[in-house]
């Protein structure tokens, strides 16, 4: 226990574990009120894919602008502020939902999903400055996972009550709370900030952070492989929601459920990788981007709801150790006047590779089932594990 306790006792650490935590809970939470709410108002594939465009995959293309702006001032008020604008765009969403038009809610969702990327690389950023003057980096991200696993088993399934029983305008207001009690908890203290004696340009330092990557083959390949995976990883995110209320005619609690399944066997693989702290990166990389692949392939082949949560428990270990495995290889090799910028293109580029593939899922549900959506994924992730493996074997340069 004493590196998790290093970890803890680290200046600033519990606010911002607490409020990675409450802002992933929002998140899960929010999802399925909102991705109900689409479907329900278009009765479309494609409508829920125009959500997940709209809050993940354009963000990608505004955040690194923000981050650029905003990673040099000191991390309390950045991020009290951008949550509190996420608040209020939950606020709007809970209005909207009363009152739908798709036009506005891509709108704030737009808003909203630009902020949360910005928010995740400050946090992020803070985190990883925190917890090496501590020495205790990879110890932790175990936390940061833990919590962050539990709270996608919490928020998607009471999601799903929520939005069944009161209805999605009730879920999107509690959403919108939530955003605004963190904002009140960064408030009460200052957060660790290096000092910058230099101070370039916001253009300059967004190009600062594009030459880390590219100049640093280990961050490029992790980079690049993990973006590649991401494209399979994220495929059916959008049609999930088609596939647990019309393929298994499971309704919204199925659906909420289905997620939560998942966010069970995340909080396993994060427990999994805190048990494996010497167990090699190499390792941990393959073996966790197979096991999401295999997730997705028992629930293309699912016959109901039983089973499909089964197969996603398999999926949710895998990316339980997946996620905190190759954000910990690129943090280590990352220095720490980059980790905000570093860890926002990472962001980013775990909003661009979704892009594609929320395209990709929506246009197979469309065009054939929510099946083959889950086969595509599950092959596509097969293939690349030893790819992303491969990736943390390469040598470390200076």
């Amino acid at each position: 226990m004493s590196a998790p306790s290093a970890a803890l006792r680290a200046p600033g650490f519990r606010r911002l574990a607490f409020s990675y935590t409450v802002n992933d809970l929002g998140d899960t939470f929010g999802l399925v009120a909102l991705a109900v709410l689409v479907l329900n108002q278009t009765d479309s594939a494609l409508g829920t894919t125009a959500l997940f465009v709209a809050a993940r995959f354009v963000p990608a293309f505004l955040a690194p602008l923000l981050t650029a702006r905003v990673d040099r001032a000191p991390p309390q008020a950045v991020l009290g502020g951008l949550y509190a604008v996420e608040a209020v765009a939950f606020a709007g969403l809970a209005w909207l939902a009363t009152d739908f038009f798709l036009v506005p809610v891509l709108a704030l969702a737009l808003i909203d999903g630009t902020l949360a990327i910005t928010a995740r690389g400050v946090s992020r950023g803070a985190i990883a400055n925190t917890l090496e003057s501590e020495g205790a980096l990879r110890a932790g991200n175990a936390v940061i996972n833990g919590l962050f696993s539990a709270s996608s088993v919490i928020g998607p399934i009471l999601g799903g009550i929520v939005t069944a029983t009161a209805g999605a305008s009730t879920a999107l207001a509690i959403d919108a709370g939530s955003f605004a009690l963190i904002a009140v908890v960064l408030s009460v203290a200052p957060l660790p900030h290096p000092s910058h004696e230099d101070a370039p340009g916001w253009v300059a330092r967004l190009r600062e952070g594009l030459d880390e990557v590219s100049g640093r083959p280990q961050v490029r390949r992790l980079v690049i492989a993990q973006g590649a995976v991401l494209v399979f990883f994220t495929l059916i995110t959008p049609i999930e929601v088609v596939y647990a209320t019309r393929t298994l005619d499971a309704g919204t609690l199925g659906y909420g459920f289905l997620l939560g399944s998942w966010g069970v066997g995340m909080l396993v693989g994060a427990i999994e990788f805190g048990r494996r702290r010497d167990d090699s990166m190499v390792f941990l990389l393959g073996a966790s981007t197979a096991a999401v692949g295999l997730g997705y392939l028992g629930m293309a082949a699912a016959p109901g709801i039983v089973v499909a949560c089964a197969a996603s428990v398999v999926g949710g270990i895998g990316n339980g150790v997946q996620w905190v495995a190759q954000l910990t290889a690129l943090q280590e090799h990352t220095p720490a006047r980059l980790q905000a910028r570093i860890g926002g293109l990472m962001e980013s580029i775990s909003a661009v590779a979704p892009g594609i593939g929320f395209l990709l899922g929506g246009l197979l549900t469309a065009a054939v089932s929510t099946r083959l959506a889950f086969v595509v994924a599950g092959v596509g992730a097969l293939l690349l594990a030893p790819v992303l493996g491969r990736a943390a074997t390469e040598p470390v340069e200076s």
